[in-house]
């Protein structure tokens, strides 16, 4: 099993906190870019080694701004280049703004049967701020109006940290969400990325960033009060009610391979892992040309092992203990690790898993990166 990415690198407007590659400016090439990203699925239609596709997910930029003949023109690329007979689940993100009945309608008959609408927060200053192309409106009457449309699986995103967001407003959030009826969110601290226009705000002392132990607090809130209604929290910054995960996420998680399409774009299948170029016009120049458009890694044993701590303790279900030593060998030093922050309450152990607990999530990636294997070690 497998799952395919596809980039599509446009917005209507920029998000001052984003980093992700998109374009604004998208008009006068979207038919070209649409055609190169069809393209490149054709072309490396054997990366994944003919294995079976799972999930399918739209992610960007704003997938939600494709034109209905742009859609099926990429669905029908994957359905006629892949093996699709076992696909489960098609996600797409969207904007608010962009989710009306007929969207919904041919998303539906397209096979897409889950969305990923990213609402970000109930305050209206804060949507301003972030240059957000939605209201406060559109984000309780979008949710509403995708349920009563039929779209069972739904998701939406929340972004905690904000300046001058206090507890009491994050909370509001939150139990929002909740009685709206969502099965799945997602909820992000604002980090304030090199290059953005946030980064430029805080530089110039107009945005002052939330403090880490703000962020801390409403982190936790976040955990109680989803898990408090009923949310399994099954990653880091990942809840559903049960049976409602995200099978493509978790799938990254796990280390099942997949190919991503477009500028940017990762790809991974277990040995090497290859990224692309992000310039819209270089990427659709170079798929056009047949030259080359990503970059290849191949992953040592070191590299394979690291990787499977670092995402195996970003989820509910940790780290299989004989996976890692399918690897390597486990050491002693890693078990004294291990042991001393059980000790310390941030880990939990079992025969043959090791997990985090809720403090250790806060603590996630240094907790890794500790108990990462050096490239120097014999």
């Amino acid at each position: 099993m497998a799952g395919i990415y596809i980039h599509i690198p446009f917005c209507k407007q920029k998000c001052t906190y984003c980093d992700f590659h998109f374009s604004t400016t998208f008009h006068a090439y979207r038919k070209r870019m649409v055609d190169a990203l069809c393209h490149e699925l054709e072309i490396r239609k054997d990366y994944l080694g003919n294995q079976p596709i799972e999930t399918i997910y739209f992610g960007g930029g704003t997938p939600s701004i494709l034109l209905h003949e742009e859609l099926t023109q990429l669905l029908t690329t994957v359905h006629t280049y892949f093996d699709t007979s076992l696909l489960s689940e098609v996600t797409m993100e969207a904007n608010p703004d962009d989710i009306t009945p007929e969207n919904i309608t041919f998303w539906k008959t397209s096979g897409i049967n889950r969305l990923s609408v990213g609402l970000q927060s109930f305050k209206k200053s804060d949507l301003n701020w972030m240059n957000r192309a939605h209201t406060v409106e559109e984000s309780y009457s979008c949710v509403a109006m995708a349920i009563q449309n039929g779209i069972e699986n739904l998701t939406v995103d929340l972004i905690y940290g904000l300046p001058g967001l206090t507890n009491e407003e994050w909370i509001h959030h939150i139990e929002t969400v909740i009685k709206m009826g969502v099965q799945h969110v997602s909820a992000y601290c604002l980090t304030v990325e090199e290059g953005t226009a946030l980064d430029t705000f805080v530089e110039k002392g107009k945005i002052i960033p939330a403090s880490e132990n703000t962020q801390a607090e409403q982190f936790l809130l976040l955990v109680e009060t989803l898990e408090k209604h009923g949310f399994l929290q099954y990653e880091i910054s990942n809840f559903c009610r049960p049976g409602f995960e995200s099978r493509h996420n978790s799938n990254y998680w796990k280390g099942i391979h997949y190919l991503g399409a477009g500028p940017s774009a990762h790809s991974y299948n277990g040995y090497s892992r290859s990224w692309n170029i992000r310039n819209n016009h270089t990427y659709m120049n170079a798929i056009e040309q047949q030259t080359s458009w990503f970059e290849t890694e191949e992953l040592t044993s070191t590299d394979i092992y690291n990787e499977l701590l670092l995402t195996g303790l970003r989820t509910v279900y940790g780290v299989n203990l004989h996976q890692l030593e399918q690897i390597f060998p486990i050491d002693v030093r890693f078990h004294t690790q291990v042991d001393q922050l059980c000790e310390q309450g941030l880990m939990e152990k079992k025969s043959d898993s090791i997990r985090l607990t809720k403090s250790g999530r806060l603590q996630a990636d240094r907790i890794a990166s500790d108990l990462f294997r050096l490239h120097d070690e014999n």
